[in-house]
């Protein structure tokens, strides 16, 4: 398993998909082998995660560094050490120790996992030299119309892709849509594409009950956001706008609302547009806590704020599971047209407004902060289903058929 995201990584919930499919493939059979990155080259790290990784789980890490915080020369580095990303120095340490792997502990299949797109390479070059198979999960769309914005990485993404198309025997998405549309630019590899989307873990809630503790802010409701807010993916821009105009329109109510963001990574930009709306009364910005502690803060929260933008259409947030799984209500910025969207959908949410519309997203808040619309809970069945044994028994089934 090649995954730059493994505890102690923090502040990304994409630690979660190869730590939790480590955890629960034993019992289908699998022993999971892990290839990750050095601590260094992370920009965050917990000691919290790290605790749940079982002591008999063998993890290599290979030496690696970021681009932009190692090998920058006042603020500037070499474009030649961030193509497809930051962390390619990561490939040569562990191209060598996923061969030393493969040689002493003879693993009958390879998986490497995107959002680092480093670890596609990382995995292709694994599976040219050993001829092991190979299964490319790249989550969410690599290169796309417009991203990444710089054409030397865009074009090493679509290099990954079609190194992908050639050797790869599977790829895996979590979003329907995202697994059409590869089928349509790789129609030849269009059969060796499935779908197995994030989850939740039950275990990691066991223990946490925020039933049991106060409010986050007594007298007032709280819609908190748990997870970094992107300025694009997750542009916040109407969301502070549509309170500039609730400030006018609707005082009182405001004045109930708190908007909590937790472990932004953003803060400034929040900060930025929390200010020019006159906003710093009713805006929290709070850093990241330990994953148990996040979850006790989202069973608390009144209101579990997503933002997706249109530009994500074929993505699903990766934290949408666990909200699912608090059984808070849940309010969903997102395009209409969306996986996000029909995925809050078919879980029962009602509480939905384009991310883009300020009008739209203040007659929301408005509605649910003065009562007069009937809030729908997720259904029990949506956050049944997504669990990460449920995911990890669909991983299994792929590792089963590519490895005969």
């Amino acid at each position: 398993m090649v995954a730059f995201h493994f505890p102690p990584l923090a502040g990304s919930s994409g630690v979660q998909r190869t730590m939790r499919f480590a955890q629960s493939l034993p019992e289908f059979g699998w022993e999971p082998l892990v290839l990750t990155a050095h601590p260094r080259a992370y920009e965050q790290v917990a000691a919290d995660l790290e605790k749940e990784i079982a002591p008999t789980l063998v993890v290599r890490r290979a030496q690696a560094w970021d681009s932009a915080r190692h090998f920058a020369v006042r603020g500037r580095y070499p474009r030649l050490l961030a193509c497809p990303d930051r962390w390619i120095s990561w490939k040569f340490d562990a191209v060598r120790s996923g061969m030393a792997m493969i040689d002493q502990l003879r693993p009958a299949a390879l998986w490497s996992t995107y959002p680092i797109a480093t670890a596609h390479v990382i995995g292709a070059e694994l599976a040219r030299r050993s001829g092991l198979p190979w299964i490319a999960d790249f989550r969410d769309p690599m290169a796309q119309e417009g991203y990444p914005s710089d054409p030397r990485v865009h074009r090493a993404f679509v290099a990954i892709e079609q190194a992908t198309a050639s050797c790869a025997a599977a790829w895996t998405f979590t979003s329907p849509s995202a697994a059409r549309t590869y089928a349509g630019r790789y129609p030849q590899a269009a059969s060796r594409m499935h779908v197995i989307e994030n989850g939740y873990d039950e275990s990691s809630f066991s223990g946490v009950d925020g039933n049991a503790r106060p409010a986050l802010n007594e007298g007032a409701l709280t819609l908190l956001h748990s997870g970094i807010v992107y300025p694009s993916e997750r542009d916040p821009s109407q969301l502070f706008a549509a309170l500039g105009l609730l400030r006018q329109r609707s005082p009182a109510l405001l004045q109930r609302l708190r908007l909590r963001f937790r472990g932004a990574v953003h803060e400034d930009l929040l900060r930025r547009l929390a200010s020019e709306q006159g906003l710093t009364n009713q805006v929290e910005i709070l850093p990241p806590i330990a994953y148990r502690d996040a979850l006790d803060e989202m069973l608390r929260a009144d209101a579990l704020l997503v933002l997706q933008a249109s530009n994500c259409n074929e993505q699903i947030p990766a934290k949408l599971y666990e909200y699912l799984r608090c059984g808070r209500p849940i309010v969903g910025l997102t395009d209409p047209a969306g996986d996000t969207a029909a995925a809050l959908a078919g879980a029962g949410v009602n509480l939905m407004a384009p991310l883009d519309s300020a009008q739209g997203i203040a007659t929301l808040l408005e509605q649910l902060l003065s009562g007069s619309m009937a809030v729908a809970l997720p259904t029990s069945a949506a956050f049944e289903a997504p669990s990460r044994r449920g995911r990890t028994a669909s991983f299994a089934t792929r590792l089963d058929a590519v490895a005969g």
